[in-house]
């Protein structure tokens, strides 16, 4: 049987290379701009049913999930362009969970959110390829662990976010039989 942590990150957590490459912010790149594909392809098909199905037991349901990668990557995004405008912004922190159980979140249809997500990746994807050296080592503090997020280290957090979460739904479709890969 799976363990909880196994469930929660089936892909590990994800770990910065040190030093960044140009070859890993490139990798990172391809996954945001591939992302929306993938995650449409994998999610549309779904009946309501089986959107409603928790990724594990006590988890997030395959809709919240969709949704949550839509508010996570706008944030994201919003992120993105104040560190790139500001110097060394603050971000503005939100309640991921407390999201998550809004009505939008547990009944809207996933089809908004995919809409969402792959508009907000174009336009991400398009501004983080225009990025030079001097963007890539700007960077954000987040308020909960008062921390220094650089760009570039950012890019690659939500390529991992991506993949994260797509592996979430991947397992809980094959845990119900509903996929095989």
């Amino acid at each position: 049987m799976e363990s909880l942590e196994s469930q929660k990150y089936p892909i590990g957590h994800f770990k910065c290379p040190n030093p960044i490459t140009s070859k890993h912010i490139e990798n990172w790149i391809d996954v945001l701009d591939k992302f929306p594909k993938r995650l449409n392809g994998i999610v549309q098909p779904l009946t309501d049913f089986q959107l409603d199905t928790e990724y594990r037991p006590g988890g997030w349901t395959i809709r919240q999930l969709v949704h949550h990668i839509a508010d996570s990557h706008h944030h994201s995004y919003t992120r993105f362009k104040w560190s790139l405008t500001e110097d060394n912004p603050v971000i503005k922190a939100y309640n991921q969970d407390d999201w998550s159980n809004l009505e939008d979140a547990i009944k809207a249809p996933v089809s908004m959110s995919l809409m969402h997500i792959e508009a907000i990746h174009k336009r991400l994807v398009y501004l983080l390829r225009s990025l030079n050296e001097d963007d890539l080592n700007k960077s954000f503090v987040h308020p909960e662990t008062n921390t220094k997020v650089y760009v570039k280290e950012n890019i690659g957090n939500y390529a991992w976010h991506s993949s994260h979460h797509f592996a979430h739904i991947v397992k809980a479709l094959e845990r119900k039989g509903w996929i095989r890969l």
